[in-house]
């Protein structure tokens, strides 16, 4: 097998992930094509478009969420993800036993002695007469299981009952709680049983390879892949990482020259783009990958994580790692204060 070092997997993962240049395409076209993107920060999957569209303005996002194209909902790794309303039918049933494993793992001492499909059973119909938040409908319910705090049968619900968040929650410029409906209710169709895991595995492929079983794992949060891995052998490629791993690609896969040049990219919270592996080492050294799951918001230089920035007031601050070439990030970053609409400035410091 070819071997692909990191620089290499950079290059294929931003040409993927539409971060080697701005490419033009519906907004739609790029949730779908990413199988999602991560959002439990309502706002941030905005910035996530911003860094891969050409011309994306917020409004755009906000009528295909109003007009329920795209959907908040619970799917990969138990957290909020933005997808289209397709992907949340055709994903939900495949992760509906992941989310209520997760579930169990995280509130088990809480909910001891708690029938949780009698649970699922009492709070949906709260959810389905009125959007909701998650504590509201705990509390509803909350007579069964006195000794449970509200939010912990709200939380377990997120998971049991199939939800989708509704807007004003997600909309640019607003502020909104987290109320819930049934995907269902929301989008008119029930939420078909649960298929198999292959065409997740060539999507994931497409959007992140190439990649090893593990980091579609770390992905989805799924487990039991090894027969769809097996399935698709036929329709797959392989190569080996500089650790000897196999990394498991589709065939038409893009592989760009390792010394194209990228420019400078400012990521939202919790892109997928360095949340999407076990091994994140083509886009983020180790001594950085903790502030991944801190809700850091990245500067990638030459394709990889340089870099922290966050706007207070009018200033953007761009925190650098390490020493760089300041003009093209101070570029960007006006770019990115222009298009929030801040008559602001930049501060580039390196930490």
């Amino acid at each position: 097998m070819d071997v692909l070092d990191n620089r290499a997997l950079n290059r294929a993962l931003l040409a993927r992930q539409m971060l080697d240049r701005r490419h033009t395409a519906p907004a739609v076209d790029v949730v779908r094509h990413l199988v999602g993107l991560q959002a439990q920060e309502p706002h941030e999957p905005y910035v996530g478009l911003w860094s891969r569209l050409d011309g994306f303005r917020p409004d755009e996002l906000v009528e295909l969420l109003e007009s329920r194209q795209v959907v908040r909902t619970l799917l990969m790794r138990r957290t909020i993800h933005l997808v289209t309303a397709d992907d949340c039918l055709g994903l939900r049933g495949l992760h509906q036993p992941m989310l209520e494993a997760r579930a169990r793992a995280v509130l088990r001492r809480d909910l001891e002695g708690v029938d949780l499909a009698e649970l699922a059973a009492a709070g949906q119909p709260h959810f389905e007469r009125t959007p909701s938040t998650l504590p509201e409908v705990g509390r509803a319910v909350g007579g069964r299981w006195p000794s449970v705090p509200a939010r912990v049968l709200g939380d377990a619900l997120s998971s049991y009952v199939p939800l989708v968040q509704v807007p004003p929650r997600g909309v640019w410029g607003q502020s909104a709680p987290a109320r819930n409906t049934t995907i269902e209710t929301w989008l008119g169709r029930p939420v078909p049983p649960a298929g198999l895991a292959d065409e997740l595995v060539l999507r994931y492929l497409r959007a992140f390879g190439p990649a090893s079983s593990s980091d579609i794992r770390a992905w989805s949060g799924l487990s039991g892949l090894r027969e769809s891995i097996k399935r698709l052998r036929p329709r797959l490629r392989s190569f080996r990482d500089v650790r000897g791993r196999e990394l498991l690609d589709v065939l038409d896969g893009p592989l760009p020259d390792p010394d194209q040049p990228v420019p400078p990219r400012f990521l939202p919270a919790f892109d997928n783009v360095v949340l999407g592996f076990d091994d994140r080492s083509r886009i983020i050294d180790h001594a950085y990958r903790g502030l991944s799951v801190e809700g850091a918001r990245f500067v990638l230089v030459d394709g990889r994580v340089a870099g922290k920035w966050a706007i207070t007031g009018d200033t953007l601050r761009a925190t650098m790692f390490h020493p760089v070439d300041v003009e093209p990030i101070v570029a960007e970053a006006e770019n990115l204060l222009a298009w929030h609409g801040i008559p602001g400035r930049t501060v580039v410091d390196v930490h």
